[in-house]
């Protein structure tokens, strides 16, 4: 390595290397006792050669940690090495599972989700889509919602019409929308709600439009009017989706024979959906309330879409968890749960009883609890949408 502007630094031992070299080849006593003096030479350059150059000394550290900071690095570094050693041995874990169990996947997607069959020694089966009427319902439901949310944040504000662009422009596409109904693969009976919706949002643009005004009576009154016909098409998709998974996990079971029994699968869910999630509720019918939280997981995530091998990596993670809390703790469903959960559960009682606060905690679940995957609580007020008026 060169460093520049420190040619000078170099130089006496580029010099020196060069007659070193030549002297070795001389055989005589005068000779070898000059290479050796150049030798000796040579190290102290050396040794100066090495000293860093005064352009490298303000990025180099000057600081010694101290005992306490080495210590608590070393320690902490036993934790970060823990699941590096986890993700190498997971590998192994998921071939063993892979290799002995049927897993199913239930994964969310915009087409009404994806279902995945693994089986051992065998490719996986992807499973056919949900008809693409459960999209076409979706989507035009979804039109309704993106109009209000376009103009929800310009209600009664007369002063800015930064709206007009982005509405007139979705207002296109839902005439196209519109004129397409008539060719598309939904049934005959179901279309004129769809057009209905397409049509109430373009006049409630127009006439926006029209105001140069988003008006919250406006607003409202249109919602009145889109309620009832959105219903309807909730409720179609609900049926078209339910009825495609129940039609593909029921055939699973039946192709899986006794090997159903060790099968295992898993759904993906984020917050809104979990305690009606409709892939984890499907699978449940075939499985049976004893296999929840045991060979049937929910496992919620912070996005709607998780890739199949993240899903994997998870679910493998539950499985290989639980020898480890019957070896530990005597128990194979502890590491299901918050390790620390049940002291910290006793740790907020007690700081509570500190502070005279009345405690706020959910009712103690036994380890292996075959509960649905969400927190159930009483309480009043609609529970479905059928419910609210």
């Amino acid at each position: 390595m060169v460093v520049h502007g420190a040619s000078s630094l170099w130089e006496p031992y580029l010099q020196y290397q060069e007659k070193f070299v030549k002297i070795k080849s001389n055989s005589s006593a005068g000779a070898r006792a000059l290479a050796v003096s150049l030798a000796i030479g040579l190290c102290g350059l050396q040794a100066r050669a090495q000293e860093a150059p005064s352009s490298l000394k303000p990025i180099l550290r000057t600081q010694t940690a101290s005992p306490a900071d080495v210590g608590t690095q070393n320690i902490l570094q036993l934790n970060a090495s823990m699941f590096e050693l986890y993700d190498a041995s997971s590998r192994i874990f998921q071939r063993n599972l892979l290799a002995q169990h049927p897993v199913i996947l239930g994964l969310f997607s915009g087409a009404g989700g994806r279902f995945i069959l693994y089986r051992p020694g065998m490719a996986p089966i992807d499973a056919p889509s949900v008809p693409i009427v459960y999209q076409l319902l979706k989507s035009v439901g979804h039109s309704t919602m993106a109009l209000a949310e376009v103009i929800m944040p310009y209600v009664d504000s007369p002063n800015d019409s930064s709206w007009r662009g982005p509405l007139a422009a979705y207002r296109s596409r839902m005439q196209s929308a519109l004129d397409g109904i008539d060719a598309a693969p939904m049934r005959d009976d179901w279309k004129p709600t769809s057009r209905a919706v397409l049509q109430n949002n373009i006049a409630f643009m127009d006439d926006c439009l029209a105001q140069n005004a988003i008006r919250m009576d406006a607003l409202t009154a249109f919602a009145k009017k889109q309620a009832p016909l959105l219903r309807k098409n909730i409720a179609w998709a609900a049926q078209t989706q339910v009825g495609h998974w129940m039609g593909v996990v029921g055939e699973w079971k039946s192709m899986l024979g006794a090997d159903w029994d060790k099968t295992y699968a898993a759904s993906n869910t984020i917050y809104v959906a979990r305690q009606n999630n409709v892939l984890f509720s499907v699978l449940a019918q075939y499985f049976g309330a004893d296999a929840i939280n045991d060979r049937l997981l929910l496992i919620e995530t912070i996005s709607f879409t998780t890739t199949p091998e993240e899903m994997l990596d998870s679910l493998t993670r539950i499985i290989a968890d639980r020898p480890v809390g019957q070896i530990f703790f005597g128990n194979d469903r502890l590491m299901d749960f918050e390790l620390m959960g049940g002291d910290g559960r006793q740790a907020v009682l007690d700081e509570d009883a500190k502070r005279k606060i009345n405690p706020t905690l959910p009712p103690l679940v036994p380890f292996g609890s075959h509960q649905w995957p969400t927190l159930i609580t009483p309480g009043p007020g609609a529970k479905t949408l059928a419910d609210l008026p």
